[in-house]
Order: structure tokens, then C-alpha cells, then sequence
């Protein structure tokens, strides 16, 4: 209660009043001037930067608005396209010509993104700004803005970053504000942890990305269109930005789905390549409350012989919640845990929370306060909260220099014996009995040495701290690649690592919800992610618990983890029959651990998640954009969870081409659908034709399991061999396969022999090398 008053107080004092304001829009066209890649076109009350860089993505600046500073950025801004070409267009207007992308600049402001052909896949409405009557104001108070777009009729809109509903996105609202929602969430909240104003639209003309590079906070509306409507004529899909403030500038990028997240990891960053370790089962709960709990649970895993890759600690292992340090009584020699551990093939892994507790004589309080790292309040005084220690300020991530700090306080987790970081409460989080729990939108940032306040920096808060955690991590062990992933972040988190889906409640609607929150977040560009297996909160059945077990299976992060209050969630806890098919979807994971290996790195290359939807290689099909129930495994594997309470049959929607069914080899023929045992023991599982699916032999060493291309087709798959926890660059394997006289051939690019011990599946047929 305290702190809800002081948050509002401060608000109250600190903000600028904006008054009376007016809106503004463009105006007529009055010139342009060209420049690399496109040029300026000049309207009576604003101005329009375009530029295509060469790899084809388009930016749009308004009002002077540049690519940079920004946080979404990787590197430098993409060179321009030097063969784009700015020239008068036949109404009045201008256009860029380019040869991936064509962008039409109306006289009144319209923009029109089209392919080279002419088809028009955005349709950017001239932008409105609200600003203050007085000239005195606006020095003080940012423009909020809206900008509305039309997409075709039959468009579909996937992203936003983390949403519990989707992964494609019906008509409404999205705040655009990462939040903790408190407790645990469903599908009908909104927003969460994770908000991104990243677009992707799928429509039959094409595919585009549409990012709008804005931290601020902001709302996105959404309505898909209607073909037909109205006197035969489509309604076509809208929709609309509006932000409180910050510049006006855009980037889209058109293409095959493939095509439109390699540009966008290109712009945004490669995603982090995690060790291979980090790709195995975990098991995490809020309740570790010692030395003996924790090795109670590895010993169970080892006894009834589950795999079992790495243990998370929770706040319950620090003294009094405070970061950076360790019960000591509960937790006598977490060094020699974390050794002991190690030798049985099981790592830990550590919380950071962001939250510093207040009070002289601890030490990061000290040294923070000496560095001038935490966040101050307009009249230069630490910002302070209430987190789980108490009275706590909170770092300034936008800084430099206390990234730096931050970052060296790592050392502290590395001598305990951790091997990795998850970040929690850094939306940030303060509590707060009414109001957003978070800091005052007064309080001020250094944003790289620009300055603002918290309305601009609270989006990228938990990008920020990744990027702070992630640089520590590398400069104390730059042998080996750092493990970090974060509840909170923005555009360009992949950077650092990845992300889990934070507090899902405890129910099938919880389950349906880690579905759409992986493949929403994919398709942001963060392609390493996953839920609480068995959700956060509550107490789930056998059978809930089983059924998200096995999905959480084929998800890049595989990590069990409750509330301290929500029960055990060993698999043995929920049974005999639990657990013999808990352990059944374990020992698949640990077999396909090097098809995840080999996944993770083909996402650091081009950008492409792990966890795809099913009309990944076929967006013009609409029966598959409808499909939120299954998702493709990278391109070899279809999975089909089982999201209903009581089924054990269900039906599954086929992308074009042959499938087998893994379980018994059964083929299938798509595009359609097709019915699918699901019992209790297994969820549905195909094959693409062709595959070449790098697997764990019985031995542990990398076997191919083949899938059989129909008649008068060929096949292929990758392998990329796991190199260890360092940078070393890895090699990339090719594979073909092709039929020939009724026996399936392998061939290996470059190579005579596929060197690999091969395994036919899915039909009776010989196997040749």
C-alpha cells in the first residue's frame, strides 16, 4: 500500500502535463530528395525517411526519426540497397523501386508496401499526432501518435511477442507494456511479461513482418478482414498503433516466412546458441529449501532412471531473498552440491531477480550506491520498491556502466558452482496493492545518456538486464558460451537468450496457452522458450500433468517448475502409469537430443525457430493458418499435443505432402486430416517423407533416422554435430534421399560415404548407403 501511494505521488509531481493538444497529420506532398536506398519525401507538416537496405527490409522514419539509437538493433544499420531508386509516382506521389520490395509513397502520406509485382501487402494510412497547443509545452510533453494499417482480407496476425491466446491473434486489443500479471495467468490475460510491437501477417499475396520501433507503451488493435463483404467487396484486415509517446518509424520485411525471420534475426541479432546441456530435461520448484531436497530429487530421477540435465534453485535458496547470496544453513556448501552434481551429469542453475535490497552494509547496496547505479526519481533520489527482500532500488540497465557493474557480480553465481541464470521480476516488478506494479513512470534512466524516464525504458528493463547478465557471463568465462534466460525482455532479446512463459495457471486452458506462447514468441525471433511444465500454480491431475509432460517434450525449453505452495511435481509423485509414460517422453528427449543440438543452431544461422507453425512452409494454405493445435519440430517432425481433458484420439491437420506415423509407421497423405490414437502413453507424432533425423543410438552416438521420400521424390536433413559448451564453429552435415529400385538411398553432401549409422522407419524397405 505504501509503496502504490508513493508511485502515484511521484508520478504526480514528476510527469509534464500536456494540456490542451491539437492533431497533426502529414499533408499534402511537396517535394523529395533522394538518398541511398530511397530518400526523403517532404509533405506540408512532416516528413517520410524510406530506405531499403540490401537485404530487403524497408524502413519508414516520420518527423526526422532515424534507425538509430535503438535497442532492437543488432549492430550497425544495415547498408542500403544501392540499387533502390526513388522516382515520381503516376498519382502525384513517390515510390522506391526496388528489387525484392516495392514501397509507394501517396500524396497525402499513404504508404503502400508491395512486392515487385505490384501486390500490395501493407497499407500504412497517413499517421495522426496529438501534441500540445502551447509551443512552451511541447518541449516538455512527446507526441503520442496512431498509425493504421490495412492487410489483405484474408491476412492472419501472428506476434506481439509472449500472448496467452493464439498463436494467431483474433480481433482486439494488446497493450503494448510488459506486466506481471500477478498470481498466475490464463488465456483471456493480457499483457504478460514479454510485449513486442512485432507483426507477423500471413496472407495468400504473401508474408510480412512489421515491427514498430517504439519503446513506449502503447496499444495494438487488431480486426481481420472479411472477403466478400459488403456488395462482394473484401473488408480488408486493420491495424492500428497508437503509442504515448517516442518516434514514429517502422521496418517491414516481405518474403517467405523463411526469408522474413532470417531478415529480421539479421536486423535484430542471431539468437544465443544454448549449451547442449541446456537443451535437455529440467526440473525446477519454488521450495528447494535445501542441500538434502535437492539431492532427494536427483537421486529419485536417477533410481528410476529418468534423465535428468539441470536443477533450478529459486529465490528460497538466498539469504533472506537477497540476490547474490546463499543460505547458509539450509545450504552449507552449495560450491560442493554444485560439484557433486556435476559429476552425475546434472548442472544448476541460479534465479537472479533485478531488485537490490536498500540497506547499508549489504554489499551490492553498497557498491551500487557508491556507482550511482539505481534508478533515481526526478529530484535525483533512489527510486525505491518493495520485492521479496523488502525495501529495494533497482539497477539502471540502460547504463553502460552499470551493466558493467552488474554484470561482474556474476562472479559471485559462478563460485557457487552455477552454470547458468534464469531472470526473474525484471519487468520490473514492484508491489503494489493497486496500480501497475512497477516504477514510476517518472522515474529517470540514462538510456545510454540520452535521458528519459520509465515511460520509455520500462520495455526494455528486462532486455537490458539480459544484456548486462549475458556480457558478465562472457567476460568472467569466455571459454564457454553463457546459459541465461529471462521473463521479461523486448525486441532483440534473443541476443541474450531466451525466455519461459512466466506464471501459467494450472489448468487445460494453462496448457493450450504454453502452446500459443512458443510459437507466438518464435515468431518474434526468440526461438528458445517453454512453459511450466505442469503450471505454476495449483495442483494438476495425472492426467493434465502427463499430457503437458509430453508436450513440454518437443518444446526448446523442457523445464518443470511450481509454486512452492502447488505440490510436488517429480513424476513419480502423480503415479505408476504417470510415471512410466513421463519417463517414455524423457528418454525421447534425451534420444532427440541431437536434432535440438542441431535446431539450435540452424536458428542462430538463419533465424528460424525450433518450434514452428504448421503452415510454416505453407502459408498460402488457409486451413493450416487456422491451426493452433499442432506445430512442426523443425522441418521434419509434425507434433500433435493432446490439449483436452479425456482424449485419446484426435484429429490432425496434414500439411501437404507424405507423413509417417512415428509410432507405427503408418503413412498418411496431405494436405487434409486424418484421425490419430492419442492414448495416455503418447501423443501423435509424423514424420515428413524424406527426413533425415539426427538421434542418440543406444550408445549415445549420433545415429540417422530415415523416412522414406514417396516414389519420384527426394529428401534431406542436417546435422549439426555438438562441438561442446564452447565458441568453437561447428560443421554443418548435409544429407539426401532419394528411392531408387524400391530401396532408400542416404547420401552425404560432399562426401562418399554418409559416415553415420542409418535406420530406416516407416515402411519395409531396404536401406542402401
Amino acid at each position: 500500500m505504501r509503496w502504490a501511494w508513493r508511485r502515484r505521488r511521484a508520478d504526480a509531481a514528476g510527469l509534464p502535463r500536456r494540456g490542451a493538444e491539437r492533431a497533426r497529420v502529414p499533408g499534402a506532398v511537396r517535394g523529395a530528395e533522394p538518398l541511398p536506398g530511397g530518400g526523403v519525401v517532404r509533405f506540408a507538416r512532416s516528413s517520410l525517411r524510406v530506405r531499403v537496405a540490401a537485404g530487403g527490409a524497408v524502413f519508414c522514419g516520420w518527423d526526422g526519426a532515424e534507425p538509430e539509437p535503438s535497442y532492437a538493433l543488432a549492430g550497425p544499420v544495415p547498408e542500403a540497397d544501392e540499387r533502390a531508386v526513388l522516382e515520381p509516382d503516376t498519382d502525384g506521389g513517390w515510390r522506391v523501386v526496388s528489387e525484392r520490395v516495392l514501397v509507394v509513397v501517396g500524396r497525402h502520406g499513404t504508404v503502400e508496401v508491395r512486392t515487385p509485382g505490384g501486390v500490395v501487402l501493407r497499407r500504412d494510412l497517413p499517421p495522426r499526432w496529438w501534441e500540445p497547443v502551447d509551443p512552451a509545452a511541447r518541449e516538455a510533453v512527446e507526441a503520442r501518435w496512431t498509425q493504421r494499417s490495412e492487410v489483405a482480407a484474408d491476412a492472419r496476425f501472428f506476434g506481439l511477442g509472449g500472448r496467452a491466446v493464439g498463436p494467431r491473434l483474433r480481433d482486439g486489443a494488446y497493450r503494448l507494456w510488459n506486466t506481471d500479471p500477478g498470481g498466475a495467468f490464463e488465456p483471456g490475460d493480457d499483457p504478460l511479461y514479454i510485449t513486442m510491437p512485432v507483426q507477423l501477417v500471413v496472407a495468400d499475396a504473401g508474408t510480412h513482418l512489421a515491427f514498430h520501433d517504439n519503446t513506449w507503451d502503447g496499444r495494438v488493435t487488431l480486426r481481420e478482414g472479411e472477403e466478400g463483404a459488403g456488395s462482394g467487396h473484401d473488408r480488408p484486415g486493420s491495424c492500428e498503433v497508437r503509442m504515448d509517446g517516442g518516434p514514429l518509424r517502422s521496418w517491414v520485411m516481405v518474403g517467405t516466412p523463411a526469408r522474413v525471420l532470417h531478415t529480421w534475426a539479421t536486423l535484430t541479432g542471431a539468437p544465443a546458441l544454448p549449451p547442449a546441456w541446456a537443451l535437455g530435461p529440467q526440473h525446477a520448484r519454488w521450495g528447494f529449501g535445501s542441500e538434502r531436497e535437492v539431492r532427494r530429487v536427483v537421486t529419485g530421477y536417477r533410481e528410476r532412471g529418468l534423465p535428468l540435465s539441470v536443477v533450478h534453485l529459486d529465490i528460497d535458496h538466498y539469504q533472506g531473498h537477497r540476490v547474490f547470496t546463499v543460505d547458509r544453513e539450509r545450504f552449507p556448501d552449495l560450491p560442493g552440491l554444485a560439484a557433486e552434481l556435476r559429476g552425475q551429469g546434472v548442472r544448476l542453475v541460479s534465479i537472479v531477480d533485478p531488485a537490490v535490497k536498500a540497506r547499508p552494509g549489504v554489499a551490492e547496496y553498497d557498491s551500487g550506491a557508491a556507482a550511482g547505479a539505481f534508478v533515481r526519481d526526478a529530484r535525483g533520489r533512489e527510486v525505491r520498491g518493495e520485492v521479496w527482500p523488502g525495501e529495494c532500488v533497482f539497477p539502471d540497465f540502460t547504463d553502460p556502466g552499470v551493466r558493467k557493474w552488474w554484470g561482474g557480480l556474476y562472479a559471485e553465481r559462478l563460485a557457487q558452482g552455477f552454470s547458468g541464470v534464469w531472470h526473474d521480476m525484471n519487468e520490473p516488478v514492484s508491489f503494489a496493492a493497486f496500480g501497475d506494479p512497477t516504477l514510476p513512470r517518472s522515474a529517470r534512466h540514462s538510456l545510454e545518456g540520452r535521458g528519459g524516464d520509465h515511460r520509455a525504458a520500462h520495455n526494455v528493463y528486462g532486455l537490458t538486464m539480459a544484456r548486462a547478465g549475458y556480457e558478465g557471463l562472457r567476460e568472467l568465462r569466455p571459454q564457454e558460451r553463457p546459459f541465461l534466460f529471462s521473463r521479461s525482455g523486448w525486441a532483440g532479446m534473443q541476443r541474450y537468450g531466451g525466455t519461459w512463459s512466466g506464471d501459467v495457471a494450472t489448468g487445460w486452458p494453462g496448457l493450450r496457452a504454453s502452446l500459443a506462447l512458443v510459437l507466438g514468441l518464435g515468431l518474434c525471433g526468440v526461438p528458445y522458450s517453454g512453459p511450466d511444465v505442469g503450471g505454476f500454480t495449483g495442483h494438476p491431475s495425472p492426467e493434465l500433468f502427463l499430457r503437458w509432460f509430453q508436450l513440454g517434450a518437443y518444446l526448446p525449453l523442457f523445464r518443470t517448475h511450481a509454486a512452492h505452495d502447488a505440490g510436488r511435481r517429480e513424476p513419480w509423485e502423480f503415479g505408476a502409469e504417470v510415471l512410466e509414460h513421463a519417463g517414455a517422453a524423457l528418454r525421447e528427449r534425451t534420444r532427440l537430443l541431437p536434432y535440438f543440438v542441431t535446431l539450435a543452431h540452424l536458428a542462430q544461422r538463419t533465424g528460424a525457430p525450433y518450434v514452428r507453425p504448421v503452415w510454416w512452409r505453407s502459408p498460402e494454405d488457409r486451413a493450416l493458418r487456422d491451426c493452433e493445435d499442432a506445430f512442426l519440430l523443425g522441418d521434419s517432425l509434425l507434433v500433435a499435443p493432446v490439449l483436452e481433458q479425456g482424449t485419446d484420439r484426435r484429429a490432425v491437420r496434414l500439411p501437404r505432402g507424405r507423413w509417417y506415423d512415428t509410432a507405427t509407421g503408418q503413412a498418411h497423405e496431405g494436405p487434409g486430416q486424418v484421425l490419430l490414437d492419442a492414448p495416455l502413453s503418447r501423443i501423435p507424432v509424423l514424420a515428413r517423407a524424406g527426413s533425415v533425423v539426427p538421434v542418440a543410438g543406444a550408445d549415445g552416438q549420433v545415429e540417422l533416422e530415415v523416412w522414406p521420400p514417396a516414389a519420384g521424390r527426394t529428401g534431406g536433413g542436417v546435422l549439426v554435430p555438438d562441438t561442446g559448451e564452447g565458441w568453437a564453429p561447428p560443421s554443418v552435415v548435409r544429407f539426401t534421399t532419394r528411392l531408387r529400385d524400391g530401396v532408400v538411398v542416404v547420401e552425404r553432401e560432399g562426401a562418399e560415404g554418409v559416415g553415420y549409422p542409418v535406420r530406416v522407419r516407416g515402411a519395409e524397405t531396404g536401406a542402401g548407403d
